[in-house]
């Protein structure tokens, strides 16, 4: 399996002690194996929200020259 034959999946969860989740990726054939994977994770977690994420919202890599300039300026 190569990583071009999964799908990012964004979570939104609730803990089992209550606590909110916001922006969990969790990377699956399709969504039923996200959640499994999810579910393995965080045991009995309520699933709030669950969303396919796309590829345009990867933020473009940078060289390490770039990133030590923006460190520098």
């Amino acid at each position: 399996m190569t990583e071009s034959d999964l799908t990012k999946f964004g979570f939104r969860i609730r803990t089992r002690d209550g606590s909110l989740v916001d922006n969990l990726a969790i990377a699956g054939r399709d969504e039923e194996e996200a959640v499994r994977k999810l579910r393995q994770m965080y045991r009995n977690c309520e699933i709030l929200e669950c969303a396919p994420l796309h590829d345009e919202l990867r933020t473009a890599s940078m060289s390490f020259e770039t990133i030590a300039k923006l460190i520098n300026d």
